[in-house]
């Protein structure tokens, strides 16, 4: 319920964590949202979780566009695994 709230005020990080919670209960499309919204107020880490879904085609349509943006802006913050995923669409 706490959680809920502070995604309700705009938490980013509080949308990252709900959403990884739907992510791995197999709720994928409501875990893209709360990605999305996140990633919008620029949480690195849901650029990577966007990436990887949209790569692989889970809970959403495959396009590989979509991922390389997310793992780009996911890699410009530094985050080494979304760097390695590039360098594997490359």
């Amino acid at each position: 319920a706490m959680i809920r709230k502070r995604v309700d005020k705009g938490d980013p990080v509080a949308m990252l964590f709900l959403g990884e919670q739907y992510h791995f209960g197999k709720d994928v499309m409501r875990a893209v949202e709360l990605y999305e919204r996140a990633a919008e107020l620029g949480v690195t880490e849901a650029h990577y979780n966007l990436g990887g879904l949209y790569s692989r085609g889970i809970g959403v349509e495959e396009d590989t566009a979509k991922a390389i943006r997310h793992y780009e802006m996911a890699a410009m913050c530094c985050h080494v695994a979304a760097r390695f995923n590039l360098g594997c669409k490359e």
